[in-house]
C-alpha cells in the first residue's frame, strides 16, 4: 500500500485478513511516528447489509524504501487526486514486475496522469469506502461490499483482472464500468457539488440529514454536467450516474437526507468526514471551477460558494 492514508488502511486490512501480505510504503521517519499498529472502528457491510462493527488494534509493517527487486504483486497508489502524478512519477522506477492499481479520483487525462507508470502494468479502480483518522488516531468509517473497476473501452488486461480476483477474494464485488473516464470525472463533480455545501458548514459531515444543503449539492451537480459533457463524455453511457441529478430535487434530497441519518453505512461515511481543514475538498472544487472556468462552462452554483475554497 502507497502510503498509510484512509483508502490504503482499510483495503489493506481487508486484504490481509483475506490471507495476503501487507505492508505500507511510508516516508522515511514516519513508521516510528506512526507505531507498529492502527486501532480500527470500522463498519464491515461486505456480508451484510447493516454491517458488523469492527474495533481492533491492527498490527501493520511499514517499509520507508522501495528497491526495484522488492517482489510485490501488487501496488495500490491512492491519493489525492491533485497528488496522483508526482506519485506516479515517484513509483515509475520502483515498479518492478508488480501491476499498479490506481484507486481513487482523477480528473486529468488519466493516462496522462499516471503516465511515468508501466502502461501495461496499471490497472484502475474506486474505493467503495471512507472514513477519517480521530484525534486519538483510531481510524472511523465503513467499507462497503462492491469495488469499482474500469477500462477505457477495452476488455480488462491479465494484470486487471488478476487485481479483480485479489478482490473478489477478499469478499469484495467487483462493478464494471466499461468508460471509466467518463465515470471518474462524473464522480468527481458530484463531490464537488457535495463538497461546496459542506465546505460552507464547515464540513462534508455537518450535511447528514440537512435536507436544504443536499438539494444544493445535487443542483450543484446538474450545472456540472455540463462540463463533464464539454471534455468529451458521452453522458449517455451513464445514465445511472447521472440519474440523481436528473431527478427532481424535492425528491432526490430527502431520500438523501434520510439515508445520511438512519442508514448505518452511508451515515458512518458521512460522520467520518469532520475535518475542517482537509485540502481534498476544497482542491476538488477549486479544480473543478478553474476547468468550468477554462472552457467557458456556467457554474453560478459553485461560482457562489469559492470563497468557502478558495487559496
Amino acid at each position: 500500500m502507497f502510503g498509510r492514508g484512509v483508502i490504503a488502511t482499510v483495503y489493506g486490512w481487508a486484504l490481509e485478513r483475506a490471507g495476503h501480505d501487507v505492508e505500507f510504503y511510508v516516508r522515511p521517519g514516519r513508521a516510528a511516528a506512526y507505531g507498529e499498529a492502527v486501532g480500527l472502528d470500522l463498519l464491515d457491510t461486505r456480508r451484510r447489509v447493516r454491517g458488523r462493527r469492527v474495533v481492533e488494534k491492527w498490527p501493520v509493517r511499514f517499509r520507508e524504501e522501495l528497491e526495484a527487486g522488492h517482489g510485490y504483486d501488487l501496488i495500490v497508489l491512492s491519493v489525492q487526486h491533485h497528488r496522483l502524478a508526482a506519485a506516479a512519477e515517484f513509483l515509475a522506477p520502483h515498479v518492478g514486475a508488480a501491476t499498479v492499481l490506481v484507486f481513487g479520483n482523477v480528473w486529468d487525462e488519466p493516462l496522462d496522469a499516471v503516465g511515468a507508470l508501466p502502461r501495461d502494468q496499471v490497472a484502475w479502480g474506486f474505493p467503495q469506502a471512507g472514513g477519517g483518522f480521530g484525534e486519538d488516531g483510531v481510524l472511523h468509517g465503513a467499507v462497503l461490499p462492491s469495488v469499482v473497476f474500469g477500462t477505457f473501452g477495452r476488455p480488462p488486461t491479465e494484470h486487471e483482472r488478476a487485481v479483480r480476483r485479489v478482490f473478489r477474494e477478499a469478499g469484495f464485488r467487483p462493478r464494471e464500468q466499461r468508460d471509466f473516464r467518463g465515470w471518474l470525472w462524473l464522480h468527481f463533480v458530484a463531490g464537488a457539488g457535495l463538497n461546496s455545501r459542506g465546505l460552507r458548514r464547515g464540513s462534508l459531515a455537518t450535511l447528514a440529514g440537512a435536507r436544504g444543503d443536499l438539494r444544493e449539492a445535487l443542483l450543484t451537480g446538474r450545472e456540472l454536467l455540463p462540463l463533464v459533457a464539454a471534455r468529451g463524455v458521452d453522458l449517455r453511457r451513464h445514465r445511472a450516474s447521472v440519474l440523481a441529478f436528473h431527478a427532481p430535487a424535492w425528491l432526490t434530497a430527502p431520500a438523501l437526507a434520510w439515508l445520511t441519518v438512519h442508514f448505518a453505512p452511508v451515515r458512518t461515511l458521512f460522520a467520518a468526514q469532520s475535518d475542517p481543514g482537509a485540502e481534498e475538498p476544497r482542491e476538488i472544487c477549486r479544480d473543478t471551477l478553474a476547468e468550468a472556468r477554462r472552457r467557458g462552462v456556467p457554474v453560478p452554483r459553485l461560482e457562489a460558494a469559492e470563497r468557502h475554497f478558495a487559496r
